[in-house]
């Protein structure tokens, strides 16, 4: 005689199963999307430490022309006579998505921005642009 189950008990599994899934799936689907904007900040924090050791040893955050690029290579070697022997960054890290970071200072201080996952300015929900001074909050 073989042992097999019966259809009975295969429906209470699927039926188990079922329930089980439609509770975990809500909080799964929006995990990865959440997870690269928390990366995102995490990226701008390492990018804005880098902006900070420029202004300690210059005097003042390079200009929004100057951008990013200014944290590998001395953009003017008469205004930054300070610059660091080494650069600041290795290399510009990308966002989640791939996209280079936007820089843009204001006065005395600056901001950091991630254009999310539709990689244009504006935008909602996941789309949304992120802010490095958004991120600190």
């Amino acid at each position: 005689m073989k042992k097999a189950f019966s259809l009975l008990e295969l429906l209470v599994v699927i039926l188990i199963l079922g329930i089980l899934a439609a509770f975990v799936a809500p909080n799964l689907i929006g995990a990865g999307e959440k997870a690269k904007r928390d990366l995102v900040c995490t990226q701008m924090s390492s990018v804005a430490q880098a902006l900070k050791m420029f202004k300690l040893d210059n005097g003042s955050y390079p200009d929004t022309e100057e951008g990013l690029q200014a944290l590998l290579k001395n953009p003017d070697p008469d205004k930054y006579p300070n610059y660091s022997t080494q650069p600041y960054l290795e290399k510009l890290p990308k966002d989640s998505w791939r996209n280079p970071f936007t820089y843009i200072k204001k006065d005395n201080t600056f901001d950091l921005i991630s254009f999310g996952a539709d990689r244009k300015e504006g935008g909602e929900g996941e789309a949304a642009d992120i802010y490095y001074s958004k991120c600190q909050k």
